[in-house]
């Protein structure tokens, strides 16, 4: 016997009754004709018979093609078992919480911005705590300075070891320990204050734990995003830099006033160990993440390394990067000397600002860092601009190289320019100079969209560990810029020749650089090596 499908002509439909089997090859329907069409045409096709696993099976078969208007699935309806409110409840839960559905990938670019956001405000609390910590411990310029380029000995320290480590257990493994210890040391800041070392060695372990963040961050977007979204995607996670830079501003001193200069360590330092213990109920883990990422266009296949790997694997992983075509490459040379130039200005007015700003136009605590909180906060907006024009460069068909040149000469032109006019005796008010200030500082963001995606895009098998040479490199202004403008301070009481002066030196020279040496193009290292 063949088996026919049912095809509606025009309006017509057809309700199936409750069904009743009169053969086995037989079920009954009923006609409902509509008023327009009160005709029915069957059109049997016939099919050569197949093997059907099951009866339910073959009445999806029979059925398939047939359409039921508003009316007859009403009537369906009511003849359907009532839904329990146990269903009802499952069926509202399922869609709870409301980021369930979003792509693995999404959630834990989220959360690792979220956690720059807090690694920014652990280092901006500092250099608005350190005006009441001179002053009860009777530091002069020299000795904050000294303080606070401390958490960047631990900075450049951790960070090739942090970009080798992230390639090895994955940077979601690596981000959350870096979070971890960075809090904890954050917290034990005020128990050890009043002992230089011991206030010394807890900077340098949150310098540790927050620099294998970005090598981290790194290989999390090398490994997910493909090329079309990644200057998206780093302005999103790095941009949570000026965010935290924002909002430590803004709670540092209240809290300080209100609850001494000690609480904004321990509300600092619980927010990040809040993370670390959110981050763990995430789900899926890098296995799934990388299961996901290599269904994704533009993103580099690479193998995660089981954590469980011996000692002599990990040995063997470390010799097998290829260090010599790394320093071979133009491009390389050029990326460590842009960091470096980029950092240089970043750090050191990280560090300065609000103490600039409170003896340039005798501001209060409070006010300084109000003021303080305007670079970072332009910044926030001026990042999603540079990416977006990034992105819908390169999606034209703009080479990428290309595009990184013209972010990168803007984030470092920009600044150098508003700082040459702030240095100069043009008889600005001190406001006038904060809005020049902020202008420039806020187009240095366009950075994320020029050296910070250059990485990823020459190797993203090695991204990491990129960032973690370009890093080490970058991380040394905040170890020699921050105590040097301290010295120069005290030496020359200019702060044109001890903040600004070297800064527009690197920015110029880095642009230079950047524009003669820097390529985007895919970099095969392991072959050259």
């Amino acid at each position: 016997m063949e088996n026919f499908t049912l095809r509606p002509h025009s309006s017509t439909c057809f309700l199936p009754l409750p069904i009743t089997r009169t053969s086995h090859h037989l079920l009954r329907f009923q006609f409902y004709p509509s008023p327009s069409s009160p005709t029915l045409r069957l059109r049997p096709r016939p099919r050569p018979r197949v093997a059907v696993a099951s009866s339910s099976s073959s009445k999806s078969k029979v059925l398939n093609g047939l359409r039921v208007d508003n009316v007859e699935r009403r009537q369906q309806e009511q003849q359907a078992p009532p839904v329990s409110a146990s269903e009802d409840v499952s069926k509202i839960v399922g869609i709870w919480p409301p980021w369930k559905n979003i792509p693995q990938r999404y959630k834990l670019i989220g959360t690792t911005s979220l956690a720059f956001v807090i690694c920014n405000m652990d280092k901006v609390n500092l250099s608005v705590a350190i005006i009441p910590m001179s002053h009860q411990f009777g530091w002069n310029s020299s000795m904050a300075g000294l303080v606070q380029s401390s958490f960047f000995w631990g900075y450049a320290l951790s960070q090739l070891p942090g970009g080798w480590l992230a390639k090895t257990f994955g940077g979601r493994k690596v981000l959350e320990v870096g979070v971890l210890v960075w809090s904890v040391a954050t917290a034990f800041v005020p128990l050890v204050a009043g002992y230089m070392p011991g206030l010394l060695l807890s900077r340098v372990l949150v310098g540790i734990g927050e620099g294998v963040s970005p090598s981290a961050a790194t290989d999390l977007i090398a490994r997910l995003i493909p090329l079309e979204e990644r200057s998206r995607a780093v302005a999103f996670v790095f941009g949570g830099l000026s965010v935290g830079s924002v909002m430590g501003l803004l709670l540092a001193p209240p809290v300080i006033q209100s609850l001494g200069w000690e609480s904004v360590f321990y509300l600092f330092g619980f927010l990040g160990v809040a993370w670390f213990l959110g981050f763990q109920v995430l789900e899926g883990g890098e296995a799934q993440l990388h299961a996901g990422s290599l269904s994704l266009p533009g993103v580099q296949r690479t193998t995660i390394q089981s954590q469980k790997s011996s000692l002599k694997e990990l040995n063997s992983s470390f010799k097998d990067v290829p260090w010599k075509s790394f320093f071979r490459s133009p491009a390389v040379w050029a990326m460590i000397y842009a960091h470096f130039c980029g950092s240089w200005g970043h750090y050191t007015c990280l560090s300065w600002l609000p103490t600039y700003f409170s003896e340039e136009l005798n501001l209060n605590l409070t006010e300084a860092a109000w003021v303080s909180i305007l670079p970072p906060l332009a910044s926030v907006f001026m990042t999603n601009i540079a990416a977006q024009l990034a992105d819908n460069l390169i999606a034209r068909g703009v080479e990428t190289t290309t595009v990184r040149k013209i972010c990168q000469s803007i984030a470092f032109l920009s600044p150098a320019i508003c700082m040459t006019l702030s240095s100069l005796d043009l008889g600005l008010p001190p406001w006038e100079i904060v809005s020049i200030l902020t202008g420039g500082l806020a187009l240095s963001s366009f950075a994320l969209s020029g050296l910070y995606c250059t990485h990823q895009d020459m190797s993203p098998e090695y991204a990491s560990i990129l960032l973690g040479i370009t890093n080490t490199v970058g991380a040394i202004p905040g170890i020699v810029g921050v105590a040097l403008t301290g010295y120069l301070l005290d030496s020359t009481h200019s702060w044109s020749i001890s903040l600004f002066a070297p800064s527009i030196f690197f920015y110029l020279t880095g642009t230079f650089i950047w524009l003669a040496f820097a390529s985007s193009k895919p970099q095969s290292f392991s072959e050259e090596n």
